[in-house]
C-alpha cells in the first residue's frame, strides 16, 4: 500500500488513490481510444465506471473483467480533454487482453519501449509539438497542422490506410498527451524521424471499438 501511495503522489497533487477490488465485471456503454490506452465506461453490479487498459478491441456491449485494478480519483487525461472523478487502471481479461497480467498504469513512471528522445520542432506557421496538438485538440479541429517526430509504431494496410504514432518528447505518457497517432497513404519505418503535415481530426470513429479522441488524417510525410 505505501508504494502504491508513493506512486500516486507522483502525478499530481490532487491525485489519490483508493481502495482497490480485486476483480470487475461488467458491460461496456462506452468506447473510447486515446493514445495507447482503451477507457471504458463500464455497467457492473456497483455501478457505472471509467476503467483504462493497454489498448484493445473492445466493443460496445460486451460483458468484459478487470484484472490488477487500481482505483485513482480526480485523474485528468488531456488527450481526452476530460478529468474522471474515479477510474480504474486495469489489465482486460481474455482474448482481448491477453493473460491480464499487464495493467495499464500511467502512474508508474516507466520509460515507454521506445525513449521519447527530443526532436526539434517543425518550422512554420502552422508547426506544432505532439503536445500542443493533443493539447489544444479542440482550437485545432480540422485545421492542418505540421509536426515532427520519432515514429515509435507503425502498422500498414489496416483499412486502407498506414498507421503510425509519433513522439518528439513532449507532453506525459501519464495522459497520453506525449504520441500522436497519424493515418497516411505513405510508408514509414520506426524509430525514424519524419516531418508530417495533415489534418486535425477529434471523436474520430472508425467502428469496431476504435475511437481516437484527436489524431492527424491524410499525412504527408518528409524526411
Amino acid at each position: 500500500m505505501r508504494v502504491l501511495l508513493a506512486t500516486c503522489l507522483l502525478i499530481s497533487a490532487p491525485l489519490v488513490c483508493a481502495a482497490n477490488p480485486t476483480e470487475v465485471k461488467g458491460a461496456v456503454l462506452e468506447v473510447k481510444q486515446a493514445a495507447g490506452y482503451t477507457y471504458l465506461r463500464l455497467k457492473t453490479p456497483q455501478g457505472e465506471t471509467w476503467a483504462a487498459v493497454s489498448q484493445a478491441a473492445v466493443n460496445k456491449g460486451e460483458q468484459v473483467t478487470l484484472r490488477n485494478v487500481m482505483v485513482m480519483q480526480d485523474f485528468e487525461s488531456r488527450a481526452l480533454n476530460k478529468t474522471f472523478p474515479k477510474i480504474l487502471f486495469a489489465s482486460l481479461a481474455g482474448a482481448n487482453g491477453g493473460s491480464g497480467m499487464s495493467a495499464a498504469q500511467p502512474a508508474m513512471g516507466k520509460s515507454p519501449p521506445t525513449a521519447d528522445a527530443p526532436v526539434a520542432k517543425a518550422i512554420g506557421a502552422n508547426a506544432r509539438t505532439v503536445a500542443e496538438i493533443v493539447g489544444q485538440s479542440a482550437k485545432l479541429k480540422d485545421k492542418p497542422v505540421v509536426v515532427r517526430g520519432k515514429v515509435v509504431k507503425y502498422n500498414a494496410g489496416i483499412m486502407g490506410k498506414n498507421w503510425l504514432h509519433l513522439r518528439d518528447g513532449t507532453g506525459s505518457a501519464v495522459d497520453g498527451s506525449n504520441d500522436i497517432l497519424v493515418t497516411t497513404s505513405e510508408s514509414a519505418k520506426v524509430a525514424e524521424v519524419v516531418t508530417v503535415q495533415g489534418i486535425v481530426r477529434t471523436d474520430k470513429d472508425f467502428g469496431a471499438g476504435y475511437v481516437y479522441s484527436v489524431l492527424i488524417e491524410d499525412g504527408r510525410l518528409k524526411r
